[in-house]
């Protein structure tokens, strides 16, 4: 990924944020057919370096994890299009073109296969305790008939990355001046694109 020195995010703790906040990920992997993809939302434990998800069994990624080798996995922030409108200078001397801002982590790792229903049964209820939080009547797999999940369960499988490295672009319109980026902010805002206004207000 090129990443100039003022998009260039490395502080670890931005990069978990990132990964959390937006949790479904692209899963490359490289088999005998060549480059694949699968989305897929993963739990990140950033203190053991750990992205852990599922899949079903009847997934050919699960070959391909087994088969060894490194994977990566992409998550997408924040992102949208900046249109040199937004830009007080663009009015006076129309030196500014359109671009793209964004947020994006790579996530590199060593996948393990974890056929072990407790590890799926686990890794299902803290999924579920995390996004069902904001309902107002949280969904729990105890809701369902025991032998319903456990019917369920035979037919997904785990997947745990070890994750060797991560490496982060924060696009945010570092490298404007002050003026022309509150511009684009604001230009954002009243759009509805909240959050990429709100990436770059603390970027800045």
């Amino acid at each position: 990924m090129y990443t100039p020195a003022p998009f260039a995010e490395v502080r670890n703790e931005e990069l978990a944020r990132i990964i959390r906040a937006h949790p479904l990920g692209m899963l490359v992997t490289h088999g005998p057919e060549g480059l694949d993809a699968d989305h897929i939302p993963f739990e990140f434990d950033a203190e053991s370096g750990l992205l852990t998800a599922h899949v079903a069994r009847a997934n050919p990624l699960l070959q391909r994890c087994a088969a060894g080798g490194e994977v990566m996995v992409v998550f997408r922030g924040a992102e949208g299009y900046i249109s040199p409108n937004g830009y007080p200078s663009k009015h006076e001397a129309h030196r500014q073109v359109p671009t793209w801002n964004y947020e994006v982590v790579h996530a590199h790792g060593l996948p393990t296969v974890r056929d072990d229903a407790r590890f799926v049964r686990g890794l299902l209820g803290r999924l579920t305790r995390r996004h069902e939080a904001a309902q107002p009547r949280p969904w729990k797999m105890s809701d369902s008939a025991p032998e319903f999940i456990d019917g369920l369960l035979q037919h997904i499988v785990g997947i745990e990355i070890a994750v060797t490295r991560l490496a982060g672009k924060r696009k945010l319109s570092q490298n404007k001046e002050e003026r022309d980026r509150l511009g684009v902010v604001q230009a954002l805002e009243a759009q509805g694109n909240a959050a990429l206004a709100r990436a770059m207000r603390e970027a800045g």
